[in-house]
């Protein structure tokens, strides 16, 4: 055991707790975009075909009825994190073509799971081993009866834990329709341009940053409810008034898991009309308008491992992977074969399951599709066995249908399965909620807590890259070893028959295949930009208190100024920054997404950029700009900055070309 290990162990025993002042956090990483693909749902439907496809992330155990007991006796998992089995899950995404009406699948570009310690008067504790937690409503089609503003507090309204993020490489139009209430199309959080309810009705086209799905999750567990009923056993903390989030008395403080999940949208960004408040895509469960997007998460941590990361751990997006004291790393893809057989990917008469799709110009509610039992295929009779069935389907070129059978009885029936809010007077019981609406207060989400961005170097085995299987997942119950070929690609191919008549249930999921590496620089523009009058009149006499301007650098995952990273000041502005990094000593400061701070002395593997790459104004002042995406505003005591190791980069819109193929 490593001696720093040794002496947090000691620490932790050897201490009483005492109050957690101030928000850490680590993004958790997969190796590999998805663990498997299909009609699972094991909280809400254990046991059960689901009525809706899951795109699902985690340990290799995840089945139809799997347990977080199961979970844990994973032979692989797609977490980076050794100790780790847990599964994460979402809807997966469709395109709906205009011409054809055909559907087909969205590539998931990838996903990135945070891990949010707040501040808070409790003693924030590891997820129980089968914690079993929903975020979200899949029967809704309606827009949060309060706009379209963030809110986690159930202090301060009904809770919104669901939103969209539109990066974009400018946000001269608007990413949901203007003066939009959420009725006929999404509405854009006034906040924030690069955010809303509901999807956006234009192209995300961030540099390597395609639509986003965002869900948070609660962090109250009621122990009085239990591990697995998940629509009364979670809430989300209140405001004490001196800024730290508790939990009712009697619950437990787990961590705050915010899930970010990327769909490769822009490789159908031809094939619809753009900014005219409709838009092609749909949710797995037959949402066409976004509202009902939703997260499971089932617990199958090493409980010591996952406290000494809450108690030790702030590696924010440098990835959990930069934790110190881990008991390893997970290098290699893990994929398992569905225990539903059908077809869910290529091109589609219709959602699997027969979801009808429903939602703004469809007409029609979330009970019709994916809150209800699954449905036959329309190639099958109605009447007789009680089976679920997927619907008729066909790949380009060929009839493909396959039909799926669940076990004997029918699935569960989801209901409103928003987290609980206790009452004060009675912690334990909480009240049976609507579904979760934004209030007007400011957002509480991380709003500068971005993806990472590894360099262009030949990733190791800590880095941030994505992915993907080698070969299709087998039935066997042994991982496969096998050598990737060059043009592995994302595209799983069906695993059914014609003719079949019953899901594939194996005892144990079937393939930890060996990594390949993609380098992947991402970054999500959330924060509003200024307009081109806003930027400051000239460059070369620009200074932020006695400092002057050096330029515009490229950041990294890594840090390019590392020696203080993200201080707490509050609202940023560059002559704060600046007035901080000057009175720890340092020589060069730079912000960041309009409200982060960052210090040193050289700038380490960065280069210098047009100054219009740092274009987001400032939190604490909106007539100036504090850098950009993954771009520096460098402020200096001579106007120079010192470059360390600075290596050529390719540009932006070449390196997400590149990535647009479909072979990654």
């Amino acid at each position: 055991m490593k001696l720093h290990t040794i002496a947090a162990t000691a620490a932790l025993v050897g201490t009483g707790f005492s109050a957690k002042n101030e928000r850490t956090f680590a993004v958790l990483r997969f190796t590999n975009k998805q663990l498997t693909k299909g009609r699972m749902d094991p909280i809400v439907s254990p046991g059960q075909v689901s009525t809706h496809v899951h795109s699902i992330f985690g340990g290799s155990n995840f089945g139809l009825g799997s347990t977080g007991k199961d979970l844990m006796d994973s032979k692989c998992t797609t977490a980076m994190i050794k100790g780790d089995n847990s599964n994460y899950w979402v809807p997966s995404l469709y395109f709906k073509d205009p011409k054809t009406g055909k559907l087909e699948d969205v590539e998931l570009f990838y996903a990135n799971a945070y891990y949010f310690f707040e501040p808070t008067n409790d003693d924030i504790k590891a997820f129980p081993v089968g914690l079993s937690i929903m975020s979200g409503d899949q029967t809704i089609r309606t827009p949060p009866k309060d706009g379209a503003t963030s809110n986690l507090d159930p202090s301060k309204g009904t809770v919104n834990p669901i939103k969209w993020t539109c990066p974009r490489s400018n946000f001269d139009s608007p990413s949901w329709p203007a003066g939009s209430n959420g009725l006929a199309a999404g509405m854009q959080d006034p906040n924030n341009k690069g955010e809303g309810v509901g999807f956006p009705d234009v192209n995300c086209d961030g540099y390597a940053s395609p639509l986003r799905a965002d869900v948070h999750f609660p962090s109250c567990y009621n122990p009085a409810a239990g591990l697995t009923n998940y629509k009364e056993n979670m809430a989300f903390p209140t405001d004490d008034g001196k800024g730290k989030q508790d939990c009712p008395k009697g619950w437990i403080h787990v961590p705050h898991l915010f899930l970010e999940v990327y769909w490769n949208t822009p490789l159908f960004k031809d094939r619809w009309e753009q900014g005219k408040g409709q838009q092609p895509f749909v949710l797995s469960n037959g949402d066409a308008t976004g509202y009902s997007n939703h997260a499971d998460f089932m617990a199958a941590w090493d409980e010591k491992l996952l406290q000494h990361i809450i108690d030790t751990c702030n590696a924010g997006s440098q990835g959990m992977d930069k934790c110190p004291g881990l008991n390893g790393l997970n290098k290699d893809d893990c994929t398992i074969k569905s225990q539903v057989d059908e077809t869910v990917d290529g091109v589609l008469d219709a959602l699997p399951g027969d979801n009808p799709i429903t939602g703004w110009s469809y007409g029609g509610n979330g009970t019709e599709g994916g809150g209800n039992e699954p449905k036959p295929s329309q190639s099958q009779s109605t009447g007789g066995d009680n089976t679920a069935k997927p619907s008729s389907t066909s790949k380009a070129g060929g009839d493909n249908t396959s039909t799926a059978k669940p076990t004997n009885t029918q699935p569960a029936q989801p209901t409103n399965s928003q987290p609980a809010q206790p009452t004060n007077s009675q912690p334990a019981q909480p009240t049976n909620s609507q579904p979760a609406q934004p209030t007007n207060s400011q957002p509480t989400q991380p709003t500068n807590s971005q993806p990472t961005q590894p360099t262009n170097s030949q990733p190791t085995g800590g880095d941030n890259t994505s992915k993907v299987s080698s070969a299709a997942p087998t039935s066997d119950n042994k991982p496969t070893s096998t050598k990737n070929p060059d043009n592995a690609t994302t595209k799983t191919q069906p695993t059914s028959e014609a003719g079949s008549s019953k899901p594939t249930l194996p005892s144990q999921p079937s393939a930890c295949t060996p990594k390949i590496h993609t380098v992947y620089e991402t970054i999500t523009v959330t924060a509003q930009l200024p307009g081109a009058t806003d930027r400051p009149g000239s460059n070369s006499t620009r200074t932020a208190g006695d400092f002057k301007y050096a330029g515009c650098f490229k950041d990294s995952r890594d840090r390019v100024l590392k020696d203080d990273v993200r201080p707490n000041l509050g609202a940023i502005s560059n002559a704060k920054c600046v007035a901080h990094c000057k009175a720890k000593g340092y020589n060069l400061a730079g912000t960041e997404y309009g409200g982060q701070c960052y210090c040193g002395n050289e700038l380490v593997r960065s280069e210098k950029l047009d100054d219009s790459a740092c274009n987001i104004a400032c939190e604490d002042d909106k007539s100036d700009t504090c850098g950009g995406g993954w771009a520096l505003t460098v402020f200096s005591k001579d106007g120079e900055a010192s470059l360390k190791d600075a290596k050529s980069r390719r540009h932006a819109h070449e390196h997400l070309q590149r990535h647009r193929s479909p072979h990654y």
